[in-house]
């Protein structure tokens, strides 16, 4: 194999490993459904802009560049269902909601993606 090869094989490796860490899967409907019944708190991590166009019942704001900040205004004792508009913004909130301690936290993606 030759340099050029070796380089565009390591950059997909590097884009591959960089997605999967960054793309959290989102959990199963039916998981989701199941928090919300068992009364999770339900967190929206879009903008407040976002949130005041829509948002899910109930659900709580706190957007995802001020969450680091706010880990103390949530639960750790209560499951978290995370959303945000496709599910990125939800999966990096789950990742870092679980490096804090919170051991039952959900990313069920996108608004789109939640019960109705």
């Amino acid at each position: 194999m030759d340099n050029n090869n070796l380089i565009v094989a390591g950059a997909l490796v590097l884009a591959f490993l960089l997605y999967r860490s960054l793309s959290q899967r989102k959990a199963p409907a039916s998981l989701v459904q199941a928090k919300l019944a068992a009364g999770a708190l339900v967190l929206d991590v879009r903008t407040p802009g976002e949130f005041s166009s829509g948002s899910y019942p109930k659900a709580r704001n706190i957007p995802l560049d001020s969450l680091a900040s706010r880990l103390g205004d949530l639960p750790k004792d209560r499951a978290i269902v995370v959303y945000c508009a496709s599910g990125a913004r939800s999966a990096q909130a789950a990742k870092l909601l679980k490096k804090a301690g919170f051991a039952e936290v959900v990313n069920a993606g996108g608004l789109d993606s939640m019960p109705r």
